[in-house]
């Protein structure tokens, strides 16, 4: 019987570790690669040639999202499926946007990881049930991608020429993007709408 060979994305060594040991555990399925950085991801999927990429979203280096996408891109037969602790609507809109074909939250049993694998491979979509319902009515983002990336640059508290300086527009424009975003977000400030945006998985 041909294995299902898998590559898992995970920072935490220890839940890395723990989804390895018990994916082995079923006949049918073989962990070929691990990585603990989202940079690592799409390397190591051209050099192990999983079937399918087991991803976490908010990963060192890049997100699982933007991995998904590039594998998407550069790896069409490899089946991107999701694993996260953060079931938020916005994740899973952009999941599906970026090519993956599951989206599933890390506090389900593993027997119900192992056969999302095994569905996604069969050319299924597997999607956690309440998160798709709370997706549905949440609807798409009202930030625009300029807006996603002034208050990305804006997160850590810097000043507007900075983040001016980083996203390489003028601080008039980043102060017109920031009051946009925090309008739209109905927040009071720029960190409020970094943090409106980041719970809704917009960011």
């Amino acid at each position: 019987m041909r294995r299902t060979r898998v590559l898992l994305a995970e920072d935490q060594g220890m839940m890395r570790g723990a989804l390895a040991l018990l994916l082995g555990l079923e006949p049918d399925i073989e962990v070929v690669a691990q990585v603990a950085a989202g940079d690592q991801i799409v390397p190591r999927a051209w050099e192990t040639r999983p079937d399918v990429a087991l991803l976490d979203i908010e990963l060192p280096g890049r997100s699982g999202l933007d991995a998904a996408a590039d594998l998407r891109a550069q790896l069409p037969e490899c089946r991107v499926l999701i694993l996260t602790t953060f079931g938020r609507p916005g994740y899973l809109r952009r999941a599906m946007e970026a090519g993956a074909c599951g989206f599933l939250v890390k506090d389900g049993p593993v027997e119900e990881l192992a056969a999302a694998i095994r569905r996604v491979l069969a050319g299924e979509r597997v999607i956690d049930p309440a998160l798709a319902a709370a997706a549905l009515s949440a609807g798409p983002s009202p930030l625009t991608q300029r807006e996603c990336d002034v208050l990305t640059a804006a997160a850590d508290g810097a000043t507007v020429a900075d983040v001016a300086a980083r996203v390489h527009l003028s601080p008039a424009t980043v102060r017109n993007y920031l009051s946009s975003a925090i309008g739209k977000t109905q927040t009071r400030n720029r960190m409020e709408a970094v943090r409106a945006a980041r719970q809704n998985g917009w960011l």
